[in-house]
């Protein structure tokens, strides 16, 4: 059983950056395709970006290319997501997730493993 814990959440200014860090521990995470989904209030989860077992390839939705860079540190069992430019419309609570799979996952069904959710919510 892998468990995902999300940190680095919080309130900052249009045009600021943050990251966040999912931290994960049990099973065997350090081999697994991961990603970052965010939900707003009344919307559906959506993906952010996605990153493969080695880190190799990554995927980044095109409301945040550009802005939002994914990666990880299989050492230490970590996932990140480094937020630049951030906007408004990014207010959302986001999750850590991980997959059962080698490569790139897009979907969340494809995904077994989530975090708790750390909220981000970007000021005006």
């Amino acid at each position: 059983q892998v468990q995902l814990v999300e940190s680095g959440g919080g309130l900052v200014q249009a045009g600021g950056s943050l990251r966040l860090s999912c931290a994960a521990s049990g099973g065997t995470s350090s081999l697994y395709a991961m990603g970052w989904f965010r939900q707003a209030p009344g919307k559906e989860r959506e993906l952010v970006a996605a990153i493969n077992r080695s880190g190799g390839s990554t995927y980044s939705a095109d409301f945040v290319k550009g802005r939002f860079t994914i990666s990880r540190d299989n050492a230490k069992r970590t996932l990140y997501l480094q937020m630049n430019s951030l906007k408004p419309e990014d207010t959302a609570v986001y999750y850590c997730a991980a997959s059962t799979g080698y490569s790139l996952k897009y979907y969340v069904h494809e995904y077994a493993y989530w975090g708790q959710g750390t909220q981000v919510t970007v000021s005006s």
